[in-house]
């Protein structure tokens, strides 16, 4: 199955900006990529009305991330109300811009890790349990759906595997229920002994699907097993983009949330360059195998 390619803006900028947006459109698009992927960092960093006609002019699609920084976590109770409506906001501009989900890792802030015992566990699935199911209800009704993404461990300490996300959130997901998965090749190749089984696991809840190369450069020439992950990809019928998630370690908030202490390819261009026509490549070859 060919899929269409997307691109995270954080490739590029953090934050991106409308005037940022209106030369990445195009770019991504020279580079054969259907959609953007809009971090949702700030509310107001970039207008969703001027996003959606600047993705029209070119074609293009849209894709809506949240952003879990500081000052949002579903599990502090200081902090509960207002990521609920971050996340609220968040499903609005999904509308304004047509995009069928919000992705992110919608638990704690990211980076926060903490020690847990089997009680304490319990408790924090739970109060997330409880935390998410408004705001699911809330996108439900917008046709919008939450894809919850497991991270690694140095990022988080409730949801690391795909095997957890769907014990945490067993009684949230379904058809029209508002939650789903988002699956990174990132995260996978960390806490995943076999990522395409822990795709495969996912199956029909995997509403997303974010790549790279497994030390966040370009996808291609890594030791991922890319035919292994389409196949699997394949056998759960995900007819979704895949979009390259990297980030510029321009921002400094950014690049130490996602320990970008090196450069990960030539330039931001050449990675997004590199990763199109790797992905594109790699589709031609398993076609023309079939």
């Amino acid at each position: 199955m060919r899929r269409a390619l997307g691109v995270n803006t954080w490739v590029w900028a953090s934050p991106v900006t409308d005037v940022r947006l209106s030369a990445l459109a195009p770019l991504a698009r020279e580079f054969g990529y259907a959609m953007l992927e809009l971090p949702i960092e700030q509310p107001g960093d970039w207008s969703p009305e001027a996003a959606a006609g600047n993705l029209a002019e070119h074609d293009m699609e849209a894709r809506i991330v949240g952003a879990m920084g500081a000052g949002r976590d579903l599990l502090d109770d200081s902090s509960r109300a207002a990521t609920q409506d971050y996340l609220r906001h968040c499903v609005d501009v999904a509308v304004t811009l047509g995009s069928p989900t919000v992705a992110g890792p919608f638990t704690a802030r990211t980076g926060r890790v903490w020690r847990m015992d089997a009680g304490e566990r319990v408790a924090a699935i739970r109060d997330l349990r409880l935390a998410i199911a408004p705001v699911a209800a809330y996108a439900a009704e917008r046709a919008v759906t939450l894809a919850i993404e497991p991270l690694n461990r140095y990022e988080t300490s409730l949801i690391n595997t795909v095997d957890q996300a769907l014990d945490v959130l067993d009684p949230l997901l379904g058809d029209g229920t508002g939650v789903a998965l988002a699956l990174d090749t990132y995260h996978l190749n960390i806490e995943e002994r076999d990522p395409a089984a822990a795709v495969r696991a996912a199956g029909r809840h995997c509403a997303v699907v974010q790549v790279c190369g497994n030390d966040r450069g370009p996808v291609g020439g890594d030791h991922t097993d890319w035919n292994a992950l389409l196949d699997a990809l394949d056998d759960i019928d995900y007819r979704g983009p895949l979009t390259l998630e990297s980030f510029t370690a321009d921002n400094d908030t950014i690049a130490t949330a996602a320990s970008i202490w090196r450069p990960l390819a030539e330039s931001p261009d050449a990675l997004a360059r590199q990763s199109a026509a790797f992905l594109n490549d790699l589709h031609e070859q398993r076609s023309q195998a079939r």
